[in-house]
């Protein structure tokens, strides 16, 4: 499903779009790709530090965060590797297992971004629609549950990219190019699987998760705090904006090139069309990396003290006993308030 190539080879006559939509492709994908990979390198790894440094204070939502940061920042590190194979023009250097783990690491992040969302925004639905059974809903022990869960069964489920590899084609070694013909069928498959479960699912329940949280905030806007209101708020326009943005346009894109590439009849202006798009949605499906940052710096609670903790675990040289557990007024500033069972 990695269609970031010429998406279908054309007839002898038409070489000049080939060579139109490679430049397109190689100046586009290096340039993205490269704002992506530090843009997502500096957020996620910030965010990363912040958890880690204060991980004794942690909560359901900080959970689902460091597991969302563990998975940007494994697909981030590959963009450079994509970047260096469009600098020169599709040729890859670097061998047919890095080819492999690059495809690889590009959908499990982002099937494992929209699954965590989906968990966040579910366990913060429970939290403000469901307060009394959030005590035992939304526990830290069910959090590192679910997050292993979402990663054996994405890991798994994305594993048939592993068999796309490197290929010598000319002078040149290839790489994230599109599928043959006779493989259409099988990717056809994968891809409605992919679809359903790792976005039509997860985009529904969020849906009803959001239009819960609103009904509710609406309903008891003076018995909700200040704080509670906005991260939710703030959590409801980052996910959504990153769905709308990200997931969506690639996926609906997706599906109507895969079956446009089974048309024989296609003219050279409708293929450079549909490359063209591909190579934007692409584009933006990877920039989901530099979404799920905003997601911790605007609704994951308490990140100004989490940051002066971590401010002084970094300056500090003296070996300190464990941080105090959170007390009862910074539990109710947390996303979730939970038991830890």
């Amino acid at each position: 499903m990695d269609t970031t190539g010429n998406m279908t080879a054309l007839p002898d006559g038409n070489l000049t779009c080939l060579l139109t939509i490679d430049d397109f492709r190689n100046k586009v994908y290096s340039t993205l790709y490269s704002m992506i990979a530090i843009l997502g390198f500096v957020g996620n790894g910030f965010v990363l530090c912040v958890l880690i440094k204060t991980y004794q204070q942690k909560t359901a939502f900080q959970i689902y965060m460091l597991n969302l940061a563990v998975s940007d920042l494994l697909c981030v590190c590959t963009l450079p590797l994509r970047v260096v194979y469009y600098v020169h023009r599709g040729n890859w250097f670097f061998g047919d297992f890095l080819c492999r783990v690059s495809s690889y690491a590009f959908y499990v992040n982002l099937y494992c971004s929209i699954l965590f969302m989906t968990a966040m925004s579910f366990s913060r639905c429970i939290a403000i629609v469901f307060p009394v059974q959030n005590l035992n809903l939304v526990t830290e022990k069910k959090s590192k549950l679910a997050c292993l869960s979402i990663w054996i069964f994405v890991t798994l489920t994305s594993s048939p990219f592993l068999l796309s590899g490197s290929y010598p084609e000319g002078n040149k070694t290839k790489c994230f190019e599109p599928p043959k013909s006779s493989q259409m069928t099988s990717l056809l498959v994968l891809h409605y699987i992919a679809l359903f479960v790792g976005f039509i699912i997860p985009f529904s329940v969020i849906t009803i998760c959001y239009a819960m949280i609103i009904k509710t905030l609406l309903k008891n806007s003076l018995k909700k705090n200040q704080s509670t209101r906005k991260k939710a708020i703030w959590m409801i326009i980052i996910v959504t904006a990153a769905f709308l943005v990200s997931f969506t346009p690639y996926h609906i894109q997706r599906t109507i090139h895969l079956h446009f590439l089974k048309r024989n009849d296609s003219s050279c202006e409708d293929i450079l069309f549909m490359q063209k798009l591909v190579v934007i949605t692409l584009s933006l499906a990877a920039s989901n990396c530099c979404f799920d940052p905003l997601l911790y710096f605007f609704s994951g609670g308490n990140f100004r003290r989490r940051l002066s903790t971590f401010r002084k675990a970094s300056s500090s040289s003296v070996i300190q006993g464990p941080r105090k557990k959170l007390s009862l007024k910074e539990k109710d500033d947390e996303p979730f308030q939970e038991s830890h069972k």
